[in-house]
């Protein structure tokens, strides 16, 4: 049996249980409950036995899924870091929405379990908060539901944001909430996110905020530019990652994109990623900043928008820098995507034979 009890003060579904009871509960969903039901009880069920780690499995966003080893202390210690960053105490009310198949979905458990939380499960849907009738102290979403959730922001307290690119376009639209929403920073391999930053704040309207680290979190640069992670009580290991930052202090960065993204046009490099920001209040659809060869620059740099069709002519390029504005600009008629709704760029970019240039 796992050596990680479940809080006295924990409930699933508006039920009180304790270990028997959340194996019977477990058992029974596989058999009788939805999908997404399944996962859960599929979850619980390894939470439970007497290994000291679960198998997750990594979302495929920048290349093949994998399978890796995560340890049920780091896990629990990435849950009582969040409760410590958000103030989320015994008897918080949480609505967990997200696939569990998925780190993020697994630690939503995690954390209610660990730090004594009321959970309720919803179906991981694009819309989750639609038929929720009553106010929660905290959740966590994907930029594509929170895109669909605007409108009913009001029932959530705290909300954290990952597994994709946060656009200014969605940042306006919650700029108002009375939720606080933050964008959060992380991967698989760091349980979640090390490393948050508030979106709304009435405070601070700067952008450029930086992502502050949790409690017992640094971070540092390799020769590439790339951020180095030391989260002892999350990782064995300090994390190299492929994500170029602007390094502010050992706690705080912003974050430039991925350097295998970067494009190298005639000695000159182009971050996507920080194109596509500056963009983004002009296109509310999704789209890309890639790029194409070309004989003279070895790279040139194109726009690839999702689309039919799209008026280009509306797109104002005096927003970027000398060497940003795109060469070519494409519409494709549907995106490459992960199972969980990221966009997959590679694959993307290598399908462009069938984008109509606009």
């Amino acid at each position: 049996m796992s050596k990680y009890p479940v809080h006295s003060e924990f409930q699933l579904n508006g039920m009180s249980l304790k270990v028997s009871g959340l194996k019977e509960f477990a058992l029974e969903i596989q058999k009788t409950g939805e999908l997404y039901e399944q996962e859960l009880g599929e979850f619980i069920l390894d939470w439970l036995n007497d290994k000291d780690y679960v198998l997750v499995n990594t979302s495929g966003s920048t290349g093949a899924p994998k399978s890796i080893k995560l340890l049920k202390r780091h896990m629990v210690n990435s849950a009582k870091a969040t409760g410590r960053r958000f103030k989320l105490e015994a008897g918080s009310t949480a609505l967990h929405c997200l696939p569990t198949r998925y780190i993020a979905g697994k630690m939503m458990f995690v954390r209610a379990v660990t730090l004594g939380w009321k959970l309720d499960l919803v179906p991981p849907k694009s819309n989750p908060l639609d038929q929720v009738l009553k106010r929660y102290d905290f959740s966590a979403m994907t930029p594509f539901q929170l895109d669909n959730s605007v409108a009913r922001l009001h029932l959530l307290g705290k909300l954290i944001i990952g597994g994709g690119p946060f656009s200014q376009t969605l940042k306006e639209l919650v700029k108002d909430s009375s939720a606080k929403i933050y964008e959060t920073y992380g991967m698989t391999e760091t349980v979640t996110h090390i490393a948050v930053r508030r979106i709304n704040s009435k405070k601070n309207k700067d952008t450029g905020t930086p992502f502050k680290t949790l409690n017992k979190v640094t971070v540092s640069k390799d020769e590439r530019g790339c951020l180095v992670i030391k989260a002892p009580k999350v990782a064995t290991d300090p994390i190299i990652t492929n994500d170029l930052v602007d390094l502010i202090s050992y706690k705080k960065f912003l974050w430039l994109g991925r350097v295998d993204n970067v494009i190298n046009s005639g000695g000159i490099k182009l971050y996507p990623e920080t194109i596509e920001q500056k963009l983004a209040h002009q296109i509310d659809i999704p789209f890309i900043i890639g790029s194409e060869p070309d004989d003279a620059l070895g790279e040139r740099l194109i726009l690839v928008i999702e689309c039919d069709s799209f008026d280009a002519s509306r797109l104002n390029f005096e927003v970027l820098g000398k060497y940003e504005t795109p060469k070519r600009i494409y519409c494709t008629p549907k995106f490459i995507r992960t199972e969980n709704g990221k966009m997959k760029r590679g694959a993307i970019l290598k399908s462009l034979t069938a984008a109509e240039e606009i």
